[in-house]
């Protein structure tokens, strides 16, 4: 091959490859579009799926503002509860993905999709988009929920928007830990017993329901630099809910920048969970 024909021959490489790169993303944008509708297709068609994402949330709201609630600041509580619930709820819908994603693997689904020319990336992102769709449902029970106990926005709408955005970023991003834990399990009941044992120390060594600075020991710590902490912080801050008279207030770099901290954490999670998910899919399919 003479140089010119090699020096061309290089240069096509090089200038294909942007087009190569964004081809892959709009191939995984568009395969995970497919796969989110098949999926919320299932959910439409066996609506008691949902039950779970609806029920949990409502006996968690009147459980604790109603039987803990009044050993705790009882209205004022209530106010300050919101926020957790949201910051929980949403940490626990990530046990979807886990199980309906590996219900799909033991059923056979993903062999067929891999058989198709399809994105690897967008078929993990197809699962995780369409259980957004169940957080969304959810975040909108707890809210109607709040409204019913007592529960007030003292804020402006902006920040209203920017807070319900919050959340559903973070839905989004731990959505991607349960996709690991499908990917990872052996079989559906191995991921549905994985994808909640993490949850429970995640979510109440935190401050969803109480304050950080009560907790005693290391637990203090931990619970301040818990991304659930931030995710309550940053929508009590969000919708102007005040802690209760008494309420040791938490103190440290997390709870006074509580939306920035959340926004990073959840950055940090889909940039650690996203490759393992796509790796572990591949690996897989081998």
């Amino acid at each position: 091959m003479s140089p010119a024909v090699s020096t061309v021959s290089s240069v096509s490489t090089v200038s294909h490859r942007p087009s190569g790169v964004i081809a892959g993303v709009a191939s995984a944008v568009r395969d995970g579009g497919v796969i989110a509708r098949r999926n919320l297709t299932v959910v439409r068609r066996t609506p008691g799926a949902l039950v779970t994402g609806v029920a949990q949330p409502i006996l968690f709201v009147l459980i604790l503002a109603f039987v803990f609630g009044g050993t705790l600041g009882g209205s004022e509580y209530r106010e300050f509860l919101i926020g957790g619930i949201l910051a929980q709820t949403l940490t626990f819908n990530s046990s979807f993905t886990a199980v309906y994603l590996a219900k799909d693997l033991h059923h056979g689904i993903i062999d067929r999709f891999r058989a198709l020319p399809m994105s690897r990336v967008g078929v993990v992102l197809g699962r995780t988009w369409s259980d957004l769709a169940t957080s969304v449902v959810s975040l909108l029970v707890i809210l109607a929920c709040g409204l019913a106990i007592g529960w007030r926005v003292g804020t402006d709408p902006l920040q209203v928007v920017g807070t319900v955005g919050l959340l559903l970023f973070f839905a989004f991003a731990v959505s991607w830990i349960g996709a690991v834990i499908a990917l990872t399990a052996r079989s559906v009941e191995v991921a549905q017993s994985l994808g909640l044992l993490w949850l429970f120390p995640v979510c109440f060594v935190s401050g969803a329901f109480v304050s950080p600075a009560s907790l005693p020991g290391p637990l203090q710590g931990i619970a301040e630099w818990n991304p659930v902490t931030a995710v309550a912080t940053a929508a009590r801050q969000g919708f102007g809910n005040e802690a209760p008279a008494g309420f040791q207030a938490a103190a440290g770099w997390p709870a006074e920048n509580a939306p920035l901290y959340a926004a990073l954490c959840c950055v940090v999670i889909i940039a650690v969970f996203a490759p393992l998910a796509v790796a572990q899919y591949r690996r897989v399919g081998r």
